[in-house]
């Protein structure tokens, strides 16, 4: 199935937005801290993202959907 371009431009632009939210959690992750904390001090501010919005990009197979759309992410970046 082909999807337009303006649809497909608009998905890889949140997957990728989604993959550099996946990179600053990845930063302040630690066993000792929990992800509310990491979410309060670090991605709300910069992202202005819910938890639960934060739970959903954690459970989006982001490499795999942007294989799936034909996109190169480290030639794109």
């Amino acid at each position: 199935m082909k999807i337009s371009t303006n649809i497909r431009n608009k998905r890889k632009n949140l997957l990728l937005r989604y993959k550099n939210i996946i990179e600053e959690f990845d930063k302040y992750n630690a066993l000792d801290i929990p992800i509310n904390v990491i979410h309060k001090k670090y991605i709300y501010p910069k992202f202005f993202i819910s938890r639960n919005t934060l739970y959903k990009i954690f459970n989006t197979p982001i490499d795999e959907e942007l294989k799936k759309l034909g996109i190169n992410t480290e030639k794109e970046l």
